[in-house]
């Protein structure tokens, strides 16, 4: 009997019918019938995080030149810290505006297309940058960033494609697992600059443009994955199981609700769980990158070399990613609320170090730990949370507004922090930061009562 692996997949039962990928790769007639809990969709569950966990490690790999080598291009190329920290945005904006596409392109052709798509996207902009560091040219610069960015959408959206299939009770395990295994590109990626440099020489180009040229082919590398290997698609696939699945064209697609923004505030005034979902994964995001950013500053002026700055915040991605298996865990044993509240005291506890030892190159690096920790929880409840609390017809789209929506708020986090930080310095930035997290505490207690958010 051959499995999910050749691209059909099976009940598992003896004499039940065998069961036929579609062209798009869903599986159609008796899994139908067996639901999400079939032996035969859960092998495919497997198989699907698998193919998401290799495309995540490749992609954040090849993307993780961007915040290391790309800051430094940024520099070189425009000779101005602030043209710079405008040029250093530019990948979490092209984040942002790809976030709603590439979830629309999921609901037409499914997760395999949309993401895929986005790493291909992202490795042609990663290839641009090394034109831009060849010439110098900050046109260059900043459209390839801009399209780079493309991947850390893809790398966003496949968190969500592993709860497509994911029972409801593993959800959040599902989600923190592919969070998890991307810590390994993300760790790996801002060290592409030694490599990158050798191979340039070698070839006769800019130091700077070795990196983008492995970054490329890394990406490259999971945009073929994610084509080849995500299949039958896990998102059309649930909503085959569901019977959400709607022809183009069909009497049923002509009444068929869209994630718009009237349907995604209206989605918020009667669900509270999706409600508070969104403001923590939007809130998480913003939190983080802002004081993130600007943490290698402080560090600096105190007297932190080049080596400390890069162990900081390789700490920093470790909390973030490290432990998200634990965060899922939380999540899925005790509700997406018990894991939001310890990601809530975990960026206060950050906050806290920071503003007693502001001066202490030691308690930045603490405090950079817990803030990576208290995203991971917040982040991953939250999402697992979102991917629970939506109606099928609309989740996809909602899940694209949440990464779009997170992604604004982090390109606005980083760009004001700088003006914060300088003004009050990066205790007080901490303090705004602790403010920012007061509409998650309040919906926290006042949403006590609601069902998935518990």
């Amino acid at each position: 009997m051959r499995g999910a692996c050749d691209g059909t997949a099976t009940v598992g039962s003896p004499g039940v019918q065998k069961d036929r990928a579609t062209p798009h790769g869903e599986i159609t007639s008796a899994a139908t019938a067996t639901g999400i809990d079939a032996p035969s969709v859960q092998r495919l569950q497997r198989r699907t995080l698998g193919a998401l966990s290799a495309a995540q490690i490749l992609g954040a790999l090849g993307g993780g030149a961007i915040p290391s080598v790309g800051v430094l291009l940024a520099e070189q190329v425009t000779s101005s810290e602030v043209w710079a920290g405008l040029a250093r945005t530019g990948s979490t904006i092209g984040a942002a505006l790809a976030g709603l596409p590439l979830a629309a392109l999921a609901l037409r052709r499914g997760r395999r297309w949309a993401l895929g798509i986005g790493w291909l996207v992202s490795a042609a902009g990663t290839a641009l940058l090394v034109l831009a560091a060849q010439v110098q040219n900050l046109v260059a610069l900043v459209i390839g960033l801009l399209i780079a960015g493309v991947g850390s959408a893809s790398q966003l959206q496949a968190r969500f494609a592993a709860t497509d299939l994911a029972a409801p009770s593993h959800k959040g395990r599902a989600l923190s697992t592919v969070v998890w295994v991307g810590a390994i590109g993300s760790i790996l990626g801002p060290n592409l600059g030694a490599p990158g440099e050798w191979l340039a020489r070698r070839v006769g180009m800019a130091d700077m443009g070795g990196a983008f040229v492995l970054g490329s082919v890394f990406l490259l590398l999971a945009g073929i994955v994610t084509l080849t290997r995500l299949r039958p698609d896990p998102l059309l696939t649930a909503q085959r199981l569901s019977g959400a699945l709607v022809e183009p064209g069909s009497p049923r697609a002509a009444g068929r609700r869209r994630a718009g923004p009237a349907e995604i505030r209206r989605l918020c005034r009667v669900n509270r769980p999706a409600l508070l979902a969104l403001v923590a994964i939007i809130t998480a995001q913003m939190v983080m990158v802002t004081v993130m950013t600007m943490a290698p500053v402080q560090i600096s002026r105190h007297g932190g070399s080049l080596t400390v700055v890069g162990v900081s915040i390789s700490l920093h991605i470790l909390g973030m990613y490290g432990l998200a298996p634990v965060s899922g865990m939380v999540g899925d044993r005790f509700g997406a609320r018990t894991g939001m509240a310890i990601g809530v005291v975990l960026f206060v506890a950050s906050f806290a170090v920071t503003v007693i030892d502001v001066g202490s190159t030691t308690a930045v690096t603490v405090s950079l730990v817990l803030l990576g920790l208290g995203w991971s929880f917040m982040n991953v409840a939250g999402s697992a949370s979102l991917s629970s609390s939506v109606p099928d017809d609309l989740r996809t789209g909602v899940q694209g507004f949440a990464d779009t929506s997170s992604n604004v708020a982090a390109a606005v986090g980083a760009f004001i922090g700088g003006p914060i930080m300088m003004l009050i310095g990066y205790d007080g930035l901490a303090v705004v930061a602790a403010v920012v997290l007061i509409p998650v505490c309040v919906m926290l207690i006042g949403f006590r009562g609601s069902r998935a958010s518990s």
